[in-house]
């Protein structure tokens, strides 16, 4: 199946690429680039050496609707602005933010600008989303933290063992999720040896995602308080979930989670180790581990994802195989790389 990625330029552009070349039926055709058209691949990630000496070329709709698979991972508020020109039955991941809210009222808070819709939202081990994503032809893929966030939560407020009108969310992301553009915070000397929190005070745009998405697994209203962290390193998340707990009995959580992960071959339920950025590192894999504070009577969650990877470029190949009816895990075989 001839792929097409728009904006491989970009880390999750990159990581993407990376896994396609690896992948057992999905061919790269196109790589699209905006301000980086015309330069070489290897300028860019040198690592990728298969494919080095191409050029990514500029976005245009010939050569986007001459592929059958699409990856769009452009900015947030540009996806929208390619997809009507594309032909109606290609198949197409987004990675941008464009259709994963079902609120335009929250769009307008939270990005600004016209809210382009909807599509099935690609957290297969969410819910019953794997059967919608698999009947879908245009998946919109998560956030990064709100993929983390979002599994970690899921568990217990499907089985209603917390309290979801009060979720306290403090989550730590490398520098990698604030994409490639040159930012002053995000130089070396400013990151390195240093955390610093961001987006205070409730503003991050992933708060009405988490919310929608827990909203949908609760069934009832779920209101989040979220803190994100730039940490210095390159990639990686590490989210801590708290909420009251509706039993005094740490085994409950715990069962509860296990159990709704029991067919979920990217997550894995720790009971020993803690989940850590690095075990997870260049994988589609998630850790999770859960515990009661008895202290307070608050379930605790700690989740680790790679966002490049199940917060990113791997959730989109994994719903990408979903939606053309191949093994759920081709082309992401691979553990951590630590």
């Amino acid at each position: 199946m001839k792929c097409a990625v728009i904006g491989a330029s970009g880390y999750a552009g990159g990581e993407l690429l990376r896994l396609l070349l690896g992948h057992p039926k999905f061919e790269i055709e196109y790589l699209a680039a905006g301000s980086s058209a015309g330069e070489l691949v290897g300028e860019i990630h040198p690592h990728l050496s298969p494919i080095a000496s191409k050029a990514f070329e500029a976005i245009e709709e010939e050569r986007i609707n001459q592929c059958d698979l699409l990856f769009f991972a452009l900015p947030h508020g540009q996806s929208a602005n390619w997809i009507p020109k594309v032909k109606r039955d290609s198949l197409i991941v987004d990675l941008g933010a464009d259709y994963r809210l079902r609120s335009s009222d929250s769009w307008k808070r939270y990005y600004g600008g016209v809210h382009a819709g909807s599509w099935v939202y690609g957290l297969p081990e969410i819910s019953r989303a794997r059967t919608k994503i698999q009947s879908s032809t245009k998946v919109a893929n998560p956030g990064c933290y709100a993929t983390a966030i979002s599994l970690g939560a899921a568990p217990l407020l499907a089985n209603g063992l917390i309290d979801g009108s009060d979720i306290t969310i403090v989550a730590a992301s490398g520098t990698t999720g604030a994409g490639r553009s040159a930012k002053v915070n995000l130089l070396a000397s400013e990151v390195i040896g240093n955390l610093t929190s961001y987006k205070f005070g409730g503003v991050h745009q992933h708060t009405p995602e988490i919310e929608e998405t827990l909203s949908e697994v609760s069934l009832s209203e779920v209101k989040c308080s979220f803190t994100p962290i730039l940490a210095p390193m390159p990639r990686g998340i590490l989210a801590t979930i708290s909420a009251k707990s509706f039993t005094r009995n740490e085994e409950d959580l715990v069962t509860a989670t296990k159990n709704y992960f029991d067919d979920a071959e990217f997550v894995e339920v720790l009971e020993r180790s803690m989940p850590s950025t690095s075990a997870v590192l260049g994988s589609n894999r998630a850790q999770i581990r859960v515990a009661l504070d008895d202290h307070t009577s608050r379930a605790v969650v700690s989740v680790a994802i790679d966002n490049l990877g199940k917060g990113a470029a791997g959730q989109a190949v994994q719903n990408a195989n979903l939606m053309t009816g191949i093994a759920e895990n081709s082309g992401l075989l691979g553990l951590g790389v630590r």
